[in-house]
């Protein structure tokens, strides 16, 4: 028998239930309370910007992002095929068509010249997913839309904390929204947060967080009584969700040095398989400063990818594989994308493997989990 190591476990600091007893005494649980404030005013120096709303998750961001793009039934929105269909979802909610673009074999971010083939006269918003907090190549990306009327909304889900020449990812196109889902580091459980680039379109964010109504505004005493002045829906993060959140961003840079340490270690033990061939680990590109949000590596075949998932989980070890090609999906059959071939996003989809990654675990446990991927291949490690 083994001990169990899970995929992932989330971290508590300490102080999430200190600030959630505060939360009730103060008699504000609901949202735009004096932690949603705080953590507003956290992440925003975090990320280096002062204009964003925390959301109830990282969906409900992306459909207020879709709204403030103001798109129309038959609107395109270009998207990576590997990645959530929440992000699909967001934009068919308000009537826009994913056009599905294949991704790079280097970082599975989106691959920028399949985008510039994917733009029509109906294309409104590109979508990146900076996959696995790897930022994608935001500048070709920005320079494609520089003389269109093409909106960039940045699916930042995976990357809080990351950067790209320095400046935060979520910051660079004219949207950004993040997860703070129970499987992220920092997290509240359920929860996000949407990034206004342009100030001029704050008030309209807030106005479709808060159910389409202007009662921020009532609060603040701009207007006398509130009322509905436009689409939306109930976004507004709780103010108990916020205040757990807080105490997990106050500590965010001892997190990120934690989960720096054991990528590590995981990408320093698993080289001599990598260098076998047997293996593919995750490449950097120079411009990027990741967030360190896991450890994937691409195996040779997808049967390969089953056989090794099944010799880990039987050894107690929880490793997992990833998204399912979007376009080969239900959704994705049902818009016309059933015969489209992406050679790329099908062949990673079946040979990705993510192995457990959380703040909590210790080198001995990563160590452990090596050993198990070196006996798979029978191959002798010197850890």
């Amino acid at each position: 028998m083994h001990d169990q190591i899970p995929f992932y476990k989330p971290f508590m600091t300490g102080r999430e239930l200190d600030f959630i007893s505060e939360c009730v005494l103060q008699g504000q649980t609901s949202g735009n309370g004096p932690y949603t404030r705080l953590c507003e005013r956290l992440i925003g120096n975090i990320i280096g910007s002062g204009h964003l709303l925390l959301t109830t998750s990282c969906s409900s961001g992306l459909h207020i992002a879709a709204l403030l793009c103001d798109l129309e039934p038959g609107d395109e929105v270009v998207m990576p095929a590997y990645c959530s269909p929440v992000a699909a979802n967001a934009f068919l909610s308000v009537g826009a068509r994913p056009v599905f673009a294949d991704v790079d074999s280097d970082t599975l971010n989106i691959d920028i010249e399949q985008v510039e083939s994917c733009l029509t006269d109906r294309t409104r918003v590109i979508l990146p997913l900076h996959y696995s907090g790897t930022a994608c190549d935001m500048s070709r990306l920005l320079k494609i839309t520089e003389d269109k009327t093409i909106r960039v909304v940045e699916d930042v889900s995976e990357g809080f904390g990351a950067r790209y020449h320095g400046k935060a990812l979520g910051c660079l196109g004219d949207f950004g929204v993040f997860s703070f889902h129970e499987t992220r580091d920092p997290t509240c459980g359920e929860g996000g947060a949407i990034v206004i680039n342009n100030p001029a379109q704050y008030e309209r964010a807030e106005i479709i967080r808060e159910k389409g109504t202007n009662r921020s505004q009532f609060f603040r005493g701009q207007v006398d009584k509130y009322t509905c002045v436009d689409s939306g829906n109930s976004y507004v993060l709780s103010d108990l969700l916020a205040a757990f959140l807080s105490a997990q961003l106050e500590t965010f840079e001892q997190i990120q040095s934690q989960r720096r340490v054991l990528y590590e270690l995981y990408l320093k033990t698993l080289a001599p398989l990598a260098e076998r061939g047997l293996i593919r680990l995750p490449a950097t590109p120079a411009d990027c400063q990741i967030n360190y949000h896991g450890l994937f590596f691409l195996v040779k075949t997808g049967q390969v990818r089953k056989d090794l998932l099944s010799h880990l989980n039987s050894r107690g070890i929880s490793a997992a594989c990833h998204f399912s090609p979007l376009h080969k999906s239900t959704m994705g059959k049902r818009l016309g994308y059933e015969s489209v071939v992406l050679p790329v996003t099908e062949d990673v989809s079946r040979r990705i493997v993510r192995l457990p990654f959380y703040h909590d675990l210790e080198s001995h446990q990563v160590l452990r989990v090596v050993q198990t991927i070196f006996d798979f291949y029978a191959v002798k490690a010197d850890l």
